[in-house]
């Protein structure tokens, strides 16, 4: 899609998955090494399984919620205009092996959407402010503004339920790591790349990044 800019010519609208197409696409066949650049996103931290704890459901409806407002603001106050980004999540545990293991009730979490560069704190505590007011956001008091520098990263596209990511992530962990002499950097990171409540779990797509450093 294309818009209009102030002084007439025709420009791509924002659209983060297209613009940083590098890491937000992967193969499905082997791990992949990219350089993710600094990020900013609309982040809300959490625990639990993701699927029975209803602070998580809060966190996806708030973020997605003021998300689109800051969009809409943007377009209106500054005339800059994006695609919203995907579902985004962060995944950390004090035991590694919860995540093989898929013992989610051990998983901490950070929820998160991508905002581009040019949206600052002051538009986003005014849009939330402005829509606080008029709606329900579940989360509200624990969302904040926050940029992901994650750097030198490993990342695979993962087809299928979350609950088969396992092989992937062990293969990754304890084969792929280690022959590459590479050790953890930051949180196992998930991007959502397809709408889970739209997707049968067969087709979903996600990609599986892991922030590494030279052992």
């Amino acid at each position: 899609m294309t818009v209009i800019d102030d002084v007439g010519t025709t420009a791509a609208k924002y659209d983060i998955k297209r613009d940083l197409k590098a890491v937000y696409s992967a193969p499905t066949t082997d791990f992949v090494r990219v350089c993710v650049p600094p990020i900013q996103y609309l982040a809300v931290d959490g625990a639990g399984d993701p699927n029975t704890a209803p602070a998580y459901a809060e966190a996806i409806e708030t973020l997605f919620g003021l998300s689109y407002a800051v969009k809409f603001a943007s377009k209106t106050t500054l005339g800059r205009d994006y695609v919203v980004g995907p579902l985004e999540a962060l995944w950390r545990s004090g035991d590694l092996g919860a995540f093989v293991s898929r013992d989610k009730g051990a998983w901490e979490w950070t929820a998160m959407i991508a905002q581009p560069a040019w949206i600052t704190a002051e538009l986003v505590d005014t849009v939330h402010a402005r829509l606080a007011a008029t709606k329900d956001l579940p989360a509200s008091e624990r969302v904040r503004l926050v940029v992901l520098d994650e750097g030198d990263s490993l990342q695979i596209l993962h087809i299928g339920s979350y609950d088969d990511e396992a092989p992937t992530l062990h293969r990754l962990h304890e084969e792929h790591m280690p022959a590459n002499s590479l050790t953890f950097a930051g949180d196992h990171h998930e991007v959502y790349l397809s709408d889970a409540r739209r997707t049968a779990p067969a087709r979903l797509r996600t990609i599986l990044r892991q922030p590494v450093a030279p052992l």
